[in-house]
């Protein structure tokens, strides 16, 4: 008797959408994969986009099929092809075409839209920008030919990288952040010294407790934003960085329990059988705290999509969960690593820190001083893989405590 071949969908073609596709195909070598995608572009490395505006990269070297680990054999993605709903009783999901798609095993792996705040005025005037696809890199850099001056709202990492984009095209950029400092979410406002000299000593106008209220416009598109204060400063654009939300809209009426994105177990499935979710979308567990989470990096949601790949091939495999805060990129030439727990402000956590005029430290460990929980490294990051190891194994570090606060930690530690 002939086996039923699995007909699998992916609903998402970024990080967590093709490491499952990958991951499923080196499973199973019959079944069908289709990969939905609502984007124009073929799938690439989110991370790289800003790379488009300053014009370093082109697409195809952004591609993710055929590079690294993902070779996309006998995989199939459709472009342009955004689902609508998803009807779980009948195991099917619905195009924007109309056409409908039957699957066995189904992955949600659609990641974030941007947030755009309810209270500025003027968002939809030519010359505002939000960036997380290609698509709206491209744009960014054609608006970006003309104008002389861009402001950035949001302290955000991803608008920093574009900010740095636009100064890199020659460009005058003004980053506006209504909290006090820039990168709030990875680091405290006493952290952020050696960064905010790395901002200003690269050119840009850095305003940290400010709001815009109004995007200002005319026929030619934006001309301006007015402040909270009163205060109206020119631009010829405006790019909006002010969070991320999971994209489960399509979901409404399917079952799949939402709470901020799709609640998935340690195996990565939702509440319905054969539904699995990974990636920014999913809600997943900080392994230090136990808290539920969700998290938009990169090298996370393709680790999670390979968890959710395995299960969908009928390998049980284990999400082990990740930091709800872990970065690590550079910011005007200055690198670092965000991980753990890092705003220890008005609480009981110890903590360590050792700063010099080029390099920033600080670890955090349990208020009993018995684990690490966190560190932040600025201009040094070297050994951050084994404070991450540290933090992730829940590790007992009283007899190499002295060690990690002086950073004299080695990779022999962890071959005895």
């Amino acid at each position: 008797m002939a086996v039923k071949q699995m007909q699998y969908v992916v609903i998402g073609a970024s990080a967590a959408g093709m490491a499952a596709a990958e991951a499923i195909r080196k499973l199973d070598s019959q079944g069908s994969i289709i990969v939905l995608s609502e984007e124009q572009d073929m799938p690439y490395f989110r991370p790289m986009v800003p790379f488009i505006i300053n014009g370093k990269k082109k697409f195809p070297e952004m591609m993710l099929i055929g590079q690294g680990p993902y070779q996309g054999a006998n995989i199939g993605v459709r472009l342009d092809s955004r689902v609508k709903a998803v009807n779980t009783a009948e195991q099917k999901v619905s195009i924007k075409s109309g056409e409908e798609l039957l699957y066995d095993k189904l992955l949600v792996a659609t990641g974030s839209l941007p947030n755009i705040p309810s209270d500025i005025k003027g968002v939809e005037a030519e010359g505002v920008f939000v960036l997380r696809t290609i698509a709206d890199a491209r744009a960014i850099a054609r608006r970006a030919e003309t104008a002389r001056h861009a402001v950035m709202l949001g302290g955000g990492l991803l608008n920093l990288k574009a900010a740095f984009a636009l100064l890199e095209r020659g460009l005058d950029v003004t980053l506006i952040v209504k909290s006090p400092n820039v990168l709030s979410r990875l680091m405290e406002p006493d952290d952020t010294v050696l960064i905010r000299e790395a901002l200003n000593k690269a050119g840009m106008k850095l305003m940290t407790g400010s709001n815009v209220t109004q995007i200002l416009s005319d026929s030619t598109g934006v001309i301006g934003v007015l402040l909270e204060s009163g205060r109206e400063i020119a631009c010829q654009m405006v790019c909006i960085g002010k969070g991320i939300r999971a994209n489960v809209e399509f979901l409404d009426k399917s079952g799949i329990l939402v709470d901020q994105g799709v609640v998935v177990d340690k195996f990565t499935r939702s509440n319905i059988q054969n539904v699995f979710a990974a990636g920014d979308v999913a809600v997943t567990f900080d392994p230090i705290t136990g808290e539920r989470i969700v998290t938009g990096l990169w090298t996370n949601a393709a680790e999670m999509g390979n968890c959710a790949g395995r299960n969908m091939a009928g390998q049980p495999s284990i999400y082990s969960g990740t930091f709800g805060i872990l970065n690590a990129t550079q910011v005007a030439d200055e690198p670092f690593v965000s991980m753990g727990i890092v705003h220890t402000k008005g609480t009981d956590y110890e903590t360590h820190i050792r700063a010099t005029p080029k390099t920033y430290r600080k670890l955090v460990f349990t208020p009993d001083g018995t684990r690490l929980v966190g560190a932040l490294f600025i201009g040094d990051i070297s050994k951050a893989g084994l404070y991450r190891y540290i933090i992730r194994e829940r590790m007992p570090v009283k007899d190499i405590k002295s060690d990690i606060v002086n950073h004299r930690l080695h990779y022999g530690y962890f071959l005895r």
